[in-house]
């Protein structure tokens, strides 16, 4: 019976080691979130990605376009 009741205190002493972990998570998050909003924080300008190239390029990063490749 004592082993029971020593299992029942470990796992609510760690439940609750959980749960306060997580609470004090879940306020620095809040916290974060209400200081970037309240600064004067903006996302910058970026310019856009340039497209991918629709087909793979051959190894040793020549263009499809390069002599030699034209002659294979």
């Amino acid at each position: 019976m004592l082993s029971l009741v020593t299992a029942a205190e470990h796992q609510y002493r760690f439940e609750s080691a959980r749960l306060d972990r997580d609470a004090a998570l879940r306020s620095s998050i809040r916290e974060h979130l209400a200081a970037r909003a309240a600064s004067a924080w903006a996302p910058r300008d970026v310019a856009p990605r340039p497209r991918r190239a629709t087909m793979a390029l051959p190894f040793g990063g020549g263009a499809l376009s390069d002599p030699v490749c034209a002659a294979c």
